[in-house]
């Protein structure tokens, strides 16, 4: 068979669709660990461990960088990043968004990590600013939920129940009664870390440079941008404003 025509009758197997992400649309890439309950409990420690933060943060800035991003937020074993309307990176299609992604996430944390771990990743879509806005709150409200869980399920754990009966003891339990019961163990969750009840933020700040001018012999400043990691996030209201303000800088 000839070369050219046996290639393109392997190409033409090839399987993909052509989905792109919708025109002016506002898009967050969400990645998240791939069986991390049973890996995160093989090798860190509950219910938060800083190594395991740290590393979360690094893969998170790793995709923020690496697609220029608006804004980004990790919380538990998730990334979300935000891209403006205008990204037009792989042609904005969505197979390879989601793949690149999750590679990137992947190989981050696995180097990083010395462990190997894998990621997925899913595209939301919202119309306007207002819709990030409610994302990235759902998505803290989320990192809150899960937070006091979390503290709760491994206070129950360490207190001797099995894995079984500290479910079945939380499930009837209000928020109101997590927090009593995390008290009654000497844990005031409002006094926690807040970047495990928060999250984490990652945004381009501007900052001045200084530098010298060998021609004029005089000290100049330009103006640049670095990436900045906010583990102290504000919540509700002021949580909202700075992600309208993160995503649509312009007054």
């Amino acid at each position: 068979m000839d070369a050219d025509r046996f290639e393109a009758s392997q190409r033409s197997r090839e399987w993909f669709h052509s989905l792109v992400l919708l025109p002016g649309a506002w898009t967050v890439i969400r990645v998240d660990g791939r069986s991390f309950s049973r890996f995160t409990e093989q090798h860190f420690d509950k219910p938060f461990d800083e190594r395991f933060a740290a590393l979360m943060d690094e893969t998170a800035q790793a995709l923020f960088t690496e697609l220029d991003a608006r804004y980004a937020y990790t919380e538990s074993d998730e990334i979300s990043i935000l891209l403006d309307p205008s990204f037009d990176m792989f042609g904005r299609e969505v197979e390879k968004l989601v793949s690149v992604t999750a590679g990137i996430a992947s190989a981050t944390f696995t180097h990083r990590a010395g462990i190997p771990a894998h990621f997925d990743s899913r595209i939301w879509m919202g119309t306007g600013v207002s819709d990030v806005v409610d994302y990235f709150s759902w998505r803290q409200a989320d990192a809150a939920r899960c937070a006091l869980d979390g503290w709760c399920y491994w206070t129950l754990r360490k207190d001797g129940r099995s894995a079984r009966a500290a479910t079945h003891e939380l499930a009837r339990l209000s928020k109101a009664d997590k927090n009593e019961l995390l008290f009654a163990h000497d844990v005031n969750f409002n006094e926690l870390p807040a970047w495990q009840r928060r999250g984490v933020g990652v945004w381009w700040e501007s900052f001045e440079r200084i530098g010298y001018d060998p021609v004029r012999e005089i000290e100049v400043s330009a103006t640049r941008r670095r990436v900045r990691v906010e583990r102290e996030l504000p919540m509700k209201d002021e949580y909202r404003a700075l992600i309208a303000a993160l995503a649509d800088p312009t007054p």
